[in-house]
């Protein structure tokens, strides 16, 4: 197995909500094992405040990420990308691996609506880090 860095795009139409909570979980638990992008193919002016205090919530502060324009250099240079609800707007690479994670969006809703897609996407970055072979932090 290669001794690189894996890098993992996530992505989602305004990059508010679920790609930036998977892109968090993901640096928080890969602990710098893992080159960690999100974008969105038209994102939004800033990240849902109810995703923003359902992260708190589990102790990851993202208050200060802003959403960032998909791209295609972004896309080139990760080797998993992993959309959310982005449709065709994701430019497809030979080589690269590509996962739908279908959720919930959390647009226009409470903490308490984000909550669980917050969880579920917590357990699938697990999954994620495993299938990489990368080691979680505790």
């Amino acid at each position: 197995m290669s001794t690189a860095v894996p890098s993992v795009l996530f992505v989602c139409v305004h990059n508010a909500g679920r790609s930036q909570m998977a892109a968090a979980f993901l640096t928080h638990l890969g602990a710098g094992r893992v080159e960690v992008r999100s974008a969105g193919s038209a994102p939004a002016d800033s990240v849902n405040p109810a995703v923003v205090e359902a992260m708190r919530e589990v102790g990851i502060d993202i208050a200060a990420e802003t959403p960032k324009v998909l791209t295609v250099e972004a896309v080139q240079a990760s080797d998993v990308v992993i959309t959310m609800g982005c449709g065709d707007a994701c430019p497809h690479f030979p080589g690269k691996r590509y996962l739908d994670w279908k959720l919930q969006d959390p647009a226009g809703q409470g903490v308490e609506a984000v909550r669980p897609i917050r969880d579920e996407i917590q357990q699938r970055v697990h999954g994620l880090l495993t299938e990489l072979g990368v080691e979680t932090v505790a």
